[in-house]
């Protein structure tokens, strides 16, 4: 199997980095979550504290990486205009959606999505890294911060999980070549 330089580039934007901010998700979860000072003890909580802040950082870094190389590299194959005259648009992402009124939706809602509302994912996730870094062990007392944080990191996920599953789908019907 040999990919294009423009697949590499889409795969590493999508099938890395954005997998595995979605993947790191839950144990991301599951240690805010459980960070309770009833649950844990003062050790554990130190401890746990060290894996949430490091877990919380790369994912932080990873959904960034995730949304600049989908912005400024493979967002600009995909804008590519054909030239003037062409009437196959298998080259051309954009122009192959929006050409048939039954496939100018995937542009229209899920492109957009993709280009300005998926730039929420890595903010929220930085919220939750620097607060979680900010607060440290004293964050197992602070119920709302946590309650807090835990929504914020839940719309990083569901930011970045719909903005995947759009460019899976984009990809599959109008791929960039």
């Amino acid at each position: 199997m040999e990919l294009s330089s423009r697949e590499f580039w889409t795969v590493i934007h999508g099938m890395v980095f954005g997998a595995v901010f979605l993947l790191a998700f839950a144990g991301g979860l599951a240690d805010l979550y459980s960070l309770r000072p009833d649950w844990v003890t003062t050790p554990g909580i130190t401890e746990r504290m060290t894996r949430l802040k490091a877990g919380l950082w790369t994912m932080a870094v990873v959904v960034w990486a995730t949304v600049i190389t989908g912005t400024f590299i493979v967002y600009p194959w995909y804008r590519v205009a054909p030239p003037e005259g062409t009437t196959d648009f298998g080259q051309f992402p954009r122009s192959f959606l929006l050409a048939d009124p039954s496939r100018a939706e995937w542009h229209s809602f899920g492109m957009e999505w993709k280009e300005h509302v998926a730039w929420i994912a890595p903010i929220a996730a930085t919220v939750v890294a620097y607060v979680v870094s900010y607060y440290g062990p004293r964050l197992a007392g602070e119920s709302r911060v946590k309650q807090v944080l835990l929504w914020f990191f839940v719309v990083a996920f569901v930011t970045a999980a719909i903005a995947g599953v759009f460019g899976a789908f984009i990809n599959k019907i109008a791929p960039i070549r």
